[in-house]
């Protein structure tokens, strides 16, 4: 039940803020498994709500197929490495970082609200760019920074949306519902090629997965409506409080 709770939980989060890893990561330790196992048990079970806030935001993703064909492969590129970074990583060393990981996509999250200000100033400047004109161009900066987001997110999938809308947001001068909308197309293609590679090197606990699979789908499509009416303020904050307990919980139990 409360595997179930926090799937359909992280997969709103994940279409409206970002973070959901911050619920599904934790619900997961309580069962007793690895640190690394809760990890990845997560990202394979989360990876039906990028899917469900995708189909949410099919609209806003119609007219942005050729950012999608230039930002797709650095970003699966960065999941493919993350995800091999992760395999490679003792899980003792995992768990000891595990803390430190959480504080930093407390920090993320918390740092979400200067990002979009930033945004917004920056996309004011430049004459409130819509859908047309300069703001269709992907660039190399953007290239990388959407491949930097893709290694973090796949090694520790936390805060990924955020780093993703910051790169996006701020690179790209575009309305900001069709920035998340290709922010949580790109999160699934992160997360869809992270999970390729723990299905074919790790194991997963199935049982709390298909859980989580089948919750996140629904929480995803049900968040992706949200988020064109929520502000996401106090959901974030609750959020990020959430996930300060937990690094404070784990940096004593370790």
């Amino acid at each position: 039940m409360l595997t179930a709770g926090a799937g359909l939980l992280a997969g709103a989060v994940n279409a409206v803020a970002g973070g959901g890893t911050l619920i599904a990561f934790p619900a997961l330790l309580p069962t007793g498994m690895p640190a690394l196992t809760a990890n990845i048990t997560s990202s394979v079970g989360l990876l039906t709500g990028y899917a469900g806030g995708a189909l949410g935001y099919r609209r806003e993703l119609a007219d942005q197929l050729d950012r999608l064909r230039a930002l797709g492969p650095p970003a699966m590129l960065g999941g493919i490495v993350g995800a091999v970074v992760l395999l490679a990583t003792p899980s003792d060393s995992f768990r000891a970082l595990v803390p430190y990981l959480v504080l930093v996509s407390c920090l993320l999250l918390a740092a979400q609200t200067r990002l979009a200000a930033l945004v917004a100033r920056r996309r004011a400047a430049a004459g409130g760019s819509g859908n047309g004109g300069s703001g269709n161009t992907v660039t190399w900066p953007t290239r990388i920074g959407i491949f930097v987001a893709g290694v973090y997110g796949s090694y520790f999938g936390a805060g990924l949306g955020v780093l993703l809308l910051g790169v996006l947001g701020i690179l790209l001068a575009d309305d900001l519902q069709r920035t998340n909308a290709l922010k949580t197309l790109l999160a699934f293609g992160v997360n869809a090629v992270g999970v390729a590679v723990f299905l074919v090197t790790a194991k997963v606990a199935w049982g709390y997965a298909g859980i989580l699979l089948v919750a996140s789908l629904l929480g995803g499509l049900l968040g992706a409506r949200i988020a064109r009416r929520l502000r996401p303020a106090l959901l974030r904050m609750a959020v990020i409080t959430l996930g300060v307990t937990v690094a404070i919980v784990l940096i004593v139990r370790n």
